[in-house]
């Protein structure tokens, strides 16, 4: 069954842009409601025919698309004629691969005859072979005596064979091409389905139809290498934490009539089982994989943190990421992802989206105990984006900000957070420095700098550490710009009811009077007559002569910011803790030198600290930070809050700005020296 040109577009369309609706489609390709229609009706059929779930369609006009289609189709794959036998450079490379990794004594002439190309055509196909499974740890070599060899580490030969398996039953007749290469007959591929089928009903669950598709194939393949005694080495997967899954007994009813199978390859087929797709499980469990759904739910609150989305039906979506993560958990953990182009198929319209899914995955990555490939996070934003879709919410129609500050990751950050919390409404991207900002790919609506910068978006000035005034002026100054006027549409009532969900409520027609009093306050007499006075301590109330610290010279960097911190652990400004979260942190966050010689170790204020604080350490001899810096000046700052030692960073800045005072202070010859030093600059 094939699809006519103008459905053939369509689908295309949909797929490369999810998230535009049936009005949309209707101007682009000038339809009528009644035409697209029939064109849906003809699309849904062909998915049905490829065994494919169908697009249905919400009351608001989207389109709901199931991953699998996704995961399916590519753009290319869509439109490509169902009766093309000419092969590829791709599709002969595949079939190579195939070929050597099945066959003996193979030899040029057995490629020319199978592929109908010439001797000059696989020779080219033979150097891309080799450029391709390079990304395997694989060579391949010919022989005299054996003819055409692949060689390497046979698990990651075992990755190899099952992408190109894929790969190959994709293709036009690819299930008969693929029988004819490896000479696999009917009845071996119904027995191993059958064997498949009783295993579904073991582990009460289904997987994808392309799984279901390709595992006879890849299990037959694998079988045989077993038997020709190319097994995988013993390798550091976990017996303890395989052998009691139902996979492993599943995995047993496969094998049940082939003799001497090592227990390495019998868990290696577990985690064949263990990684393979589904779309359907009677019982949603993380008891395989502890704290799973809590790693999941973190996910989805930082997603929605950083998105500004409340994501509805909520169970329903963290049940279905539990059905695609748990296999993915041990894709990731044994190193099993399929080395493919999955993260080309996130389309423009998603690549924002798929950025901000990227930087909420951490709580996943500290689960597995490593990153999230790219590829298992496209399944994600796909998963994600579908159902944000399903739900009429996108991020599209939001502002999106970047925050470009050319001081050094930490102030940036600490800029990034101010803003966000300033701005709750904006989707904030990143931060970055300028190097970064002018290659920029992201798509995004405003940029906020202490700096100007050449941008075609609207650039707004704003300084690194804002004051409360400043952060008022900026908020007006920004809205006026975008809107023509300062929103203030919160719905007290509505509001009422998110607190009533989630706290009792003693007095809630006083709360709605205090709500609705701060929400219509009047922000110009605010900043005018600030009745807030917050805490302005200045650099030599909190540096004072007892916090600091005179040495020659230190080992280590670890050891600086021990020194440095002793004075706050020994007047019980903060806690022995905190000293170890800001060496963690050192390691995660090796940027925070603020100038030359001159660096501020710290940490979250809810990792120890008592009171807000700060102490020196001056090394005569700088101790090594990284092979760029030495370090000579260690300020240890121990922040409660976010305000209360702003006034104290901001005069610190402005002292590592001056190369003549941060000289004074490497050489000065006595504590009291240094502490004037400090003190020229806290009535600044």
């Amino acid at each position: 069954m094939n699809l006519d040109n103008r459905s053939n577009q369509i689908l295309d369309e949909l797929l490369s842009n999810p998230s535009c609706n049936s009005k949309d489609i209707e101007k682009k390709f000038n339809l009528s409601r009644r035409q697209l229609g029939y064109s849906v009706n003809k699309i849904n059929d062909w998915l049905t025919y490829n065994s494919l779930p169908i697009i249905e369609r919400t009351s608001q006009g989207y389109f709901m698309i199931d991953q699998i289609v996704f995961t399916n189709l590519t753009s290319d794959q869509v439109v490509s004629p169902q009766n093309n036998n000419v092969l590829t450079e791709k599709q002969r490379m595949y079939m190579i691969v195939v070929m050597v990794l099945s066959n003996e004594d193979l030899s040029l002439i057995h490629f020319t005859s199978e592929l109908e190309v010439s001797k000059n055509t696989i020779l080219s196909d033979l150097k891309r072979v080799q450029d391709f499974i390079s990304n395997y740890g694989l060579v391949i070599r010919y022989s005299r005596r054996l003819g055409y060899l692949i060689e390497g580490k046979e698990f990651h030969i075992r990755k190899l064979l099952f992408y190109v398996t894929s790969e190959i039953l994709a293709m036009n007749n690819g299930s008969e091409r693929l029988c004819n290469l490896v000479f696999i007959k009917d009845k071996e591929l119904i027995e191993i389905r059958n064997r498949i089928e009783k295993v579904e009903k073991k582990l009460t669950l289904k997987f994808t139809d392309e799984k279901i598709n390709t595992m006879p194939y890849t299990l037959i393949l694998v079988i045989r290498r077993i038997k020709k005694g190319n097994l995988v080495n013993p390798f550091y997967i976990k017996y303890e934490e395989l052998s009691d899954t139902k996979e492993y007994k599943a995995t047993e009813e496969i094998l049940y009539d082939i003799e001497d199978i090592p227990m390495e390859e019998k868990l290696f087929i577990t985690l064949h089982l263990l990684t393979a797709n589904v779309y359907w499980s009677e019982y949603l469990t993380e008891a395989a994989i502890p704290n799973l759904m809590d790693a999941l739910d973190q996910m989805l609150n930082i997603f929605e943190k950083r998105a500004i989305i409340t994501i509805q039906d909520r169970e329903q979506l963290l049940n279905r990421l539990l059905l695609h993560v748990k296999p993915a958990y041990y894709r990731i953990k044994y190193q099993l992802t399929e080395v493919n182009d999955m993260q080309h198929s996130v389309s423009k319209e998603f690549m924002e989206l798929h950025h901000l899914v990227e930087q909420s995955t951490e709580p996943l990555a500290n689960l597995i105990g490593m990153k999230i490939p790219e590829s298992e996070t496209t399944y994600l934003t796909m998963l994600i984006g579908g159902w944000l879709t399903k739900q009429g919410d996108s991020i599209q129609g939001k502002i999106k900000a970047i925050v470009v500050c050319p001081k050094g990751v930490s102030v940036s950050r600490l800029m990034f957070s101010e803003l966000r919390e300033l701005f709750p409404e904006f989707v904030f991207l990143d931060s970055l420095s300028i190097r970064e900002f002018l290659n920029y790919k992201l798509d995004y609506n405003i940029v906020f700098s202490p700096v100007f910068l050449e941008t075609e978006k609207k650039l707004f000035i704003a300084n690194s550490f804002l004051e409360r005034e400043e952060k008022a002026r900026l908020r007006k100054q920004v809205m006026l710009d975008l809107h023509g006027y300062i929103p203030n549409d919160i719905d007290v009532e509505e509001l009422i009811n998110i607190i009533k969900n989630n706290a009792d409520i003693t007095n809630e027609q006083q709360l709605t009077k205090d709500i609705y009093r701060y929400i219509h306050r009047d922000d110009t007499a605010s900043v005018k007559h600030n009745n807030y006075t917050p805490l302005h301590a200045t650099l030599s109330d909190l540096i004072t002569p007892d916090k600091i610290t005179l040495k020659k010279s230190v080992e280590t960097w670890e050891e600086a910011i021990t020194i440095a911190a002793e004075p706050l652990i020994e007047s019980g400004h903060i806690k022995p803790q905190y000293v170890k979260a800001m060496v963690s942190q050192y390691d995660r966050d090796p940027y925070i030198v603020i100038g030359p010689n001159l660096a501020i170790p710290h940490a979250a204020p809810d990792e120890g600290v008592n009171e807000v604080s700060m102490s020196l350490l001056r090394l005569d001899e700088g101790v090594a930070f990284t092979e760029e810096y030495s370090i000579n000046l260690i300020f240890i700052i121990a922040a409660v809050d976010k305000q209360q030692h702003l006034k104290a960073l901001m005069q610190l800045m402005k002292l590592a700005g001056s190369d003549e005072d941060r000289n004074a202070l490497i050489h000065a010859t006595s504590v009291n020296e240094m502490y004037e030093i400090i003190n020229n600059y806290s009535t600044t």
